[in-house]
């Protein structure tokens, strides 16, 4: 773990006071519950949008078969693929 300072506003800081007496947290704690939520999100969100992800393309119809497209993405050279 890393300590750190950090400044903050007079109503901001009167507000997690007052949360860490209601939550018996300490405020650091809130501070990193904060930038979990901010930066990493729910776990569990996160988990299903990936398995709502999985498989999205499998019945798509205008390319046809995966393999004779995939071989149609991959003939001439590389330049003329990116100049599609």
């Amino acid at each position: 773990m890393h300590r750190t300072q950090l400044y903050l506003e007079e109503d901001l800081w009167a507000a997690l006071r007052v949360r860490s007496r209601e939550s018996g947290l300490s405020v650091s704690e809130l501070v990193r519950q904060a930038v979990r939520e901010r930066y990493f999100g729910d776990l569990a969100k996160r988990q299903a949008a990936m398995k709502a992800f999985v498989g999205i393309r499998k019945n798509r119809s205008d390319i046809g078969d995966s393999e004779t497209y995939i071989r149609r993405l991959r003939k001439g050279t590389r330049l003329e693929r990116v100049m599609e």
